[in-house]
């Protein structure tokens, strides 16, 4: 009888984790007003896949220009809210590395993502690739170089290790500019390094 009870309070609690995943709230798309949490820059006018975060009682998503830093965000203990969903575009749904897509989101908990390939985000710096598939990730590792990890064994040099990033265009702040890097490609940012800290917060040299 015993073990009949916890046998049901098992399933009871297994399946209240399955609501949980099920009812988190969906991914926003990306416009092209939506601005980057760290850089305040136009998302669009940047290349490479791009990160949201969406928090409890804050009604707008925190969208990264790179995926790295919303990774980062992610392993911070230091956060206005609890979270309530992180989500990353699917590489293998964007129709190029420079058009990665504004609504090919998956679950960024369980998606794979490929370290140390030969790809800038956004910003400049180093990036992760992520897909929702692994035999997706491993296929672009293959091409591009890198290793494929899941969420929980990202480590933290790969996003939290201070990096270089160029000056963007001005083209590329917010308000300013009418045309996206998912139209131009990633030809225009100049070459000045910034560095950015894990906390998001950019210093010159």
């Amino acid at each position: 009888m015993i073990r009949y009870a916890l046998l049901i309070a098992v399933t009871l609690l297994a399946g209240c984790r399955d609501d949980t995943t099920a009812n988190m709230p969906p991914p926003a798309p990306i416009t092209d007003e939506t601005v980057a949490y760290f850089c305040h820059m136009l998302v669009v006018n940047m290349p490479g896949p791009k990160a949201q975060i969406i928090l409890e009682g804050v009604d707008e998503p925190l969208f990264f220009a790179q995926v790295r830093d919303g990774v980062a965000y992610m392993k911070q203990p230091e956060r206005t809210a609890p979270i309530l969903a992180f989500y990353v575009n699917d590489v293998a749904q964007a129709k190029s590395w420079e058009q990665p897509g504004r609504n090919n989101w998956t679950d960024g908990k369980k998606a794979f993502y490929v370290i140390g390939a030969d790809v800038k985000g956004g910003m400049g710096a180093p990036e992760l690739a992520p897909f929702a598939k692994r035999e997706d990730a491993e296929k672009f590792a293959r091409e591009k170089g890198g290793t494929v990890a899941t969420f929980d064994s990202i480590p933290d040099d790969a996003v939290l290790k201070a990096v270089e990033h160029p000056v963007m265009d001005p083209a590329m702040q917010m308000g300013t500019g009418s045309k996206s890097s998912m139209d131009m490609g990633s030809d225009n940012m100049t070459t000045a390094p910034m560095k950015m800290t894990p906390a998001g917060n950019m210093k010159g040299n």
